[in-house]
């Protein structure tokens, strides 16, 4: 906004209140949602074209997973759609394997994840796989088979 919106907004007349309107931020919402046929495809694009601030809908069938971009609430959009279909939706709970430090470990891994995605885990027990310390790494070193100064007792 220039100077000269911010001002005539502050001296207009028209209005009660000199406030200003917070603007919604441009949002993509990545949705998960079960879709099986055309029909159901079309329901929920149907659902979420109609609502005010869309400005794109994306329908990736193979994968159950609805795009919305637009100046949207991603909670909003969620329960329109799950209310609208009478299907379960939920915010798109996969990053690709690449961002995760253990993909394949036991709360990450999702057999029913798209390939190449694993389940967004910010569980701090899941973390600690990566970080050791140091008393841990000594006590598996020191009887590690591919240290040469291990433990001859094993």
């Amino acid at each position: 906004m220039g100077a000269l919106d911010h001002l005539s907004n502050i001296f207009d007349c028209s209005t009660g209140s000199s406030k200003l309107k917070k603007r919604k931020q441009l949002q993509t919402v990545e949705i998960k949602i079960k879709i099986d046929c055309e029909g159901c495809e079309r329901k929920v694009r149907r659902s979420v074209e109609g609502m005010k601030g869309v400005t794109s809908v994306e329908i990736e069938p193979k994968q159950h997973k609805l795009t919305v971009v637009g100046y949207v609430e991603p909670t909003k959009v969620v329960a329109r759609v799950a209310h609208r279909t009478g299907k379960k939706a939920e915010l798109w709970p996969y990053v690709p394997y690449d961002v995760v430090e253990h993909p394949y470990a036991a709360g990450v891994y999702d057999r029913k994840a798209p390939s190449g995605y694993v389940r967004n885990a910010e569980d701090p027990h899941i973390h600690q796989l990566a970080r050791a310390s140091s008393t841990e790494v000594r006590y598996t070193t020191a009887f590690s088979d591919e240290n040469p100064t291990a433990c001859v007792v094993m």
